[in-house]
């Protein structure tokens, strides 16, 4: 992410973004919304270990987490996220009632949903 305050990203910009999610169907649809509302896809991951190696090398300015792979929780990839100030996304079929408490002000989606919840989710990520 760039640090200037006049280059940074928006939610309109074609932002650099990591998917993370174990079902390929969901992350193909991901991957075609964010493209359709002018984003690159850099990286999509549904492990744990290769997602947080992306995660950490990866130039993302945002990154789309589902919060279950493959029966992990990735809460301890979001904190690494967090504590790196890369914005994120939580993705899940449980909604925000699944999410930890501690993540109250992460944008979350409620699969399925759709691209218009996507990009509204995106300019909350990005704006906090």
């Amino acid at each position: 992410m760039n640090d200037k305050i006049n280059d940074a990203p928006t939610a309109n910009s074609g932002l650099q973004i990591l998917v993370v999610e174990d079902e390929s169907m969901v992350a193909m649809m991901i991957e075609d919304m964010l493209t359709d509302l002018g984003h690159e896809v850099v990286a999509t991951s549904g492990r744990m270990a290769d997602a947080s190696r992306l995660a950490a090398d990866a130039a993302a300015d945002l990154v789309i987490l589902d919060v279950n792979l493959n029966g992990e929780e990735t809460y301890p990839l979001a904190s690494s996220l967090a504590s790196r100030k890369i914005p994120f996304i939580f993705a899940t079929g449980y909604g925000a009632s699944g999410i930890k408490s501690e993540w109250s002000g992460v944008p979350v989606l409620q699969k399925p949903f759709q691209s218009r919840e996507l990009a509204e989710a995106i300019g909350r990520a990005i704006a906090s």
